[in-house]
Order: structure tokens, then C-alpha cells, then sequence
């Protein structure tokens, strides 16, 4: 099935041009994606494995639930999509934690803070093979060694104000 996005422009408006996802984007154009951190309210992190199935990452274990937006999306109904689909987890208080724009996408974080039964975390075939919660300070120590660097970039100035980075 083709999935169809958004344009938007480097500023944030969209450009009312659809885009088709794994064709090129055309210069100066963005695509919108967000991501989420899921927080138990006892405080634990929620870490997500990729599958072996992802071209990029296979395998590693991600801070993150998320994916783009589809056409018509804005970006906290594409982040409550992308962690129900991912997670499993559909109750939760969307934060917004930060935005972050690379070469060709719009970056839009937040944080879930649910009360979801730990054990109902399911995992989205192609997409999530295993989950684990991580307590805060095992969150810490996974920030400093082991998130995927571009990940970290884009949360980083939450996790900085967080005190997860030194």
C-alpha cells in the first residue's frame, strides 16, 4: 500500500504538495515524523527493539516509538498512532518534548506518560520484536552508551534539562 505525507516547508507550513513515501523528496521540502518517549507514572522508560527487519538499526534497541505522519496528520495524532501501533499502549498524556529538523524532515518529540500495565506492551511485526522497562537510572546509563547517536541528538536538549547527559 503507498503510503502518502504531508510537504512541508523548512518553517513548519505545509506546502499542499503530497509526498510518496521512498520517492525522493524534492529540495527544500520536509516530511513530518514524530517520535515518543513512553514514561511509566512510576518512572520507568520504556525501550522498543527493532526488528531484524529495519534497514536501518536492525536489532538495537530504541528510546522511541514513532514513524511519519500521513497525509492529513498533524503531529500529536500521528505520535498517538505511532505508539499505539508500536507499543500497544493507547492511554497516555502526550508532552511535547522538542523539534528537531535535519536535511529533508521535521522531527516533532514527546513524551507518553501512561499508567498502561507494563506487560500489555505489545510489539508491531516488521517494525518491534521485544521490549524492556529501564528504570531512571538504568534510562541514564542507556543514554550515555547505548541510544542510537541520532536519537540522542534530537532529544538532546530534553534529556539535557532532564540531567540524562553530563
Amino acid at each position: 500500500m503507498m503510503e502518502i505525507w504531508d510537504a512541508y516547508y523548512a518553517d513548519g507550513t505545509k506546502a499542499g504538495i503530497d509526498l510518496v513515501r521512498g520517492k525522493p523528496l524534492p529540495e527544500g521540502l520536509y516530511h513530518l515524523v514524530s517520535e515518543v518517549l513512553v514514561r511509566h507514572e512510576e518512572g520507568d522508560y520504556l525501550l522498543m527493539q527493532r526488528s531484524f527487519d529495519k534497514p536501518n538499526y536492525p536489532g538495537f534497541w530504541e528510546a522511541t516509538a514513532g514513524g511519519s505522519a500521513l497525509k492529513g496528520e498533524d503531529a500529536l495524532s500521528c505520535a498517538i498512532r505511532e505508539t499505539r501501533e508500536e507499543t500497544g499502549i493507547a492511554n497516555g498524556k502526550m508532552v511535547p518534548i522538542g523539534i528537531y529538523s535535519s536535511h529533508d524532515t521535521h522531527y516533532h518529540s514527546f513524551l507518553c506518560l501512561t499508567d498502561a500495565a507494563k506487560d500489555s506492551v505489545t510489539c508491531q511485526q516488521g517494525e518491534t520484536m521485544g521490549y524492556r522497562w529501564l528504570t531512571e537510572a538504568e534510562f541514564m546509563a542507556f543514554v550515555q552508551s547505548d541510544m542510537i547517536p541520532m536519537q540522542k541528538k534530537r532529544l538532546m536538549p530534553w534529556l539535557e534539562k532532564m540531567g540524562y547527559l553530563k
